[in-house]
């Protein structure tokens, strides 16, 4: 995978719910901010807190891809800035909430098995 291939990729594991694959494209001690505010210190601890929103306020979420910026910072490393439309969250009582514009913005470093992320943020957007 390639920081340009990576928004595609997130977004399908996002949208199915696949907290592994999402864990897979982290480096093992990732930092992570989830667009909940959670905050995981490691791909292990990222893989779960996703796993509960997935069970709980994006059990049935979308991301709709927009606009992709991707910036080489220098050999092996580049930063991904991906806006989503969101669809499908639900709030406590399980009805649907409004769509919503989120960005995740990822820190890419090349390793031997691949580009993977050292820091991922979500984020809303208003």
């Amino acid at each position: 995978m390639t920081p340009e291939e990576f928004p595609k990729a997130f977004a399908a594991a996002f949208a199915t719910q696949d907290w592994a694959a999402l864990r897979a494209l982290l480096v093992a001690d990732a930092q992570v901010v989830t667009l909940t505010g959670g905050s995981a210190d490691d791909a292990v601890q990222a893989g779960k807190l996703f796993e509960q929103e997935f069970a709980g306020i994006f059990a049935a979420v979308r991301l709709v891809t927009g606009r992709t910026r991707v910036r080489e910072l220098g050999p092996g490393l580049s930063i991904v800035h991906q806006r989503f439309v969101v669809m499908g969250a639900r709030d406590e009582t399980g009805r649907d909430l409004p769509r919503f514009g989120a960005a995740v913005t990822a820190v890419m470093l090349e390793t031997a098995q691949g580009w993977l992320a050292v820091s991922l943020t979500l984020s809303s957007l208003t």
